[in-house]
């Protein structure tokens, strides 16, 4: 059976392909100006469930590279603090060892390397209260501003963190590091601080005791504190391992959401130019279909 085709028919399917040719010449055009094959999730459903789960792959790690960097500025703040304490320390032995000497140091002389020991306890008090942005690096999690009290409160050279409190930074879904460092591990606490040690030899010098049993005190706090140094730097490139690893992975992120959102550029304005052209011929088609008019029949 013949189909009847009539003018009408006729007219709207030409309407019908023309208003199909403009709306694929205005997606071109949105493509072309966005630069993303994608402008709506109805374009490619299965494409955009992928960059979407690539975006958040990529906010996770670049907060996880934000973690990393924090925490790499937190240990080298720590890190400079502890060499400048193991200084201190080094010639805080070069003092007790020359006051050790009794055969040549006399009073005055004891008397001023006693005054050198306080100046370099303040100095060692001083570093062990180091704090970046207002966070104190050997007192964990503390929010009392300093790691010590100093030698006239009524706690002198108490620690004011909390066993276990620590301050770290998430670097992974399972990997948490520490970036701050255990100030009673570094410097001690009270009684058996390091500035209380240093009290102890100044004294000792003030009173004219023998200090070479100092040494042994000294020695073990140096080796603590080289301890404490060496577990910071462990930290430290863990941190920058991961700072590394971060990058890389933040690059193949970038590089898989551009390969499957970013446009052809060449291809894209190639389709666009054909599409014109496809567009004005069937604006030309459409201009011969709708020109007959009664007039015309009854000619």
């Amino acid at each position: 059976m013949i189909s009847r085709v009539t003018q009408q028919t006729v007219q709207r399917s030409t309407l019908g392909n023309l208003q199909q040719n403009l709306r694929t010449m205005s997606d071109l055009q949105a493509k072309l100006s966005s630069g993303k094959t994608i402008t709506k999730a109805s374009d490619d459903p299965s494409a955009a469930n992928r960059a979407m789960n690539l975006r958040a792959d990529h906010a996770a790690a670049t907060q996880a590279r934000r973690n990393a960097d924090d925490g790499v500025s937190w240990l080298a703040q720590i890190d400079t603090a502890l060499q400048g304490a193991v200084s201190v320390l080094h010639r805080a032995r070069e003092l007790t060892v020359r006051g050790a000497n009794t055969a040549s140091v006399s009073g005055p002389a004891a008397d001023a390397i006693a005054t050198e020991l306080v100046g370099l306890r303040d100095a060692m008090l001083d570093i062990a209260n180091s704090s970046l942005n207002g966070r104190s690096l050997f007192a964990g999690t503390s929010a009392d501003g300093v790691a010590f009290d100093d030698a006239a409160s009524a706690t002198p050279y108490a620690w004011h963190g909390t066993p276990g409190a620590t301050v770290d930074r998430r670097i992974g879904p399972d990997a948490l590091v520490r970036v701050d460092a255990d100030g009673a591990a570094a410097f001690g606490a009270g009684a058996t601080s390091v500035f209380q040690l240093f009290d102890d030899i100044a004294a000792d010098l003030n009173a004219g005791v023998n200090v070479s049993g100092r040494l042994t005190e000294l020695d073990d706090r140096l080796e603590t504190m080289l301890t404490s140094l060496t577990d910071v730097g462990v930290r430290t490139k863990q941190l920058t391992d991961a700072q590394n690893s971060l990058t890389l992975r933040l690059q193949d992120t970038k590089s898989m959401l551009s390969g499957i959102e970013d446009i052809d550029l060449a291809h894209t304005i190639l389709e666009l130019q054909m599409q014109e052209v496809a567009y004005q011929g069937a604006l030309g088609a459409t201009a011969r279909v709708l020109q007959p008019t009664l007039m015309d029949f009854l000619r």
